[in-house]
């Protein structure tokens, strides 16, 4: 099945901007997922909403509770929450960039395959790329997407952009907690070294298809022989209920330049800025 984008929009650095489509890089169709069924009538279980001494309630009649210290529930009106709720921005500006190697794995959450729209944006396209490669850098950024707003790292991948989100500092729990009682002795210097030879002996290339997941080789293997046996009991139910086309970024080493020019300018206390509130300057398709 072709993948569907989930974000349609541009990558802005600085005064260069890139029409791109991000897509997720997880294949949620490789997993085995299962729905639960009422043995006697063949049917699909639903799930009812229910009040302890009340019964089942309507949806309209629920509302959020976020639980304080005390045991008590603030209430919040669905409203309310989408009244706060961020409107999709269609554009991803780096506002910064590391060394990729500074940003540990916990970090990570989500990753996203960035694409370009169309050949159009390949030039511009290749350059980040290619210049993120170069720098070992990775950019940093926020983006706006189902009314949350998500950070952001892109970097280098194959031949393209992988976006990943990032967790907040709030989302991440400290290890000292757990780590503090370990206690920081010196290692045992042969220890060390026969675990190290070990270590080396064992190092070779990542390669993810050198792992199989086992118990889901088994469950399909499972299915598909219930599925040939004419003995296994079935139940048949009934349901309940192109790219766009973008413009490429005209003259990119002009706006490239532009770019670091203003960058200087603005490091030197310049006041003037030539051309940051006009946004990305673009060029006409050659006929």
């Amino acid at each position: 099945m072709a993948s569907r984008a989930i974000w349609k929009g541009q990558i802005r650095l600085s005064l260069v901007s890139i029409p791109v489509e991000i897509h997720s890089a997880r294949n949620s169709g490789g997993r085995v997922s299962f729905r639960q069924i009422h043995q006697p009538s063949g049917k699909p279980v639903h799930y009812q909403k229910v009040v302890q001494g009340v019964g089942p309630v309507e949806g309209d009649d629920i509302l959020k509770g976020y639980e304080t210290d005390d045991g008590e529930y603030i209430l919040l009106d669905p409203d309310e929450i989408d009244a706060i709720k961020l409107e999709t921005k269609k554009t991803l500006e780096l506002v910064q960039f590391v060394d990729a190697k500074e940003i540990a794995p916990i970090w990570f959450d989500r990753p996203y395959y960035v694409v370009p729209t169309d050949e159009l944006a390949e030039d511009a396209y290749r350059v980040v790329r290619d210049a993120l490669r170069q720098s070992g850098k990775a950019g940093l950024g926020q983006l706006t997407m189902r009314g949350k707003e998500y950070l952001c790292a892109l970097r280098p991948c194959g031949d393209g952009l992988l976006l990943e989100t990032l967790h907040y500092k709030e989302d991440i729990r400290d290890a000292d907690p757990l780590f503090s009682s370990i206690e920081d002795e010196e290692t045992d210097k042969e220890l060390l070294e026969v675990a190290t030879q070990l270590i080396d002996k064992k190092t070779a290339p990542f390669d993810a298809s050198a792992f199989e997941d086992h118990y889901a080789a088994a469950l399909k293997d499972l299915i598909n022989r219930k599925m040939k046996s004419k003995k296994t009991p079935r139940a048949r139910t009934k349901d309940d209920d192109g790219r766009p086309e973008a413009e490429n970024v005209v003259d990119l080493m002009d706006a490239l330049k532009k770019s670091l020019k203003e960058g200087k300018s603005s490091r030197s206390g310049a006041t003037a800025r030539s051309g940051a509130g006009s946004g990305s300057t673009r060029r006409k398709k050659a006929s």
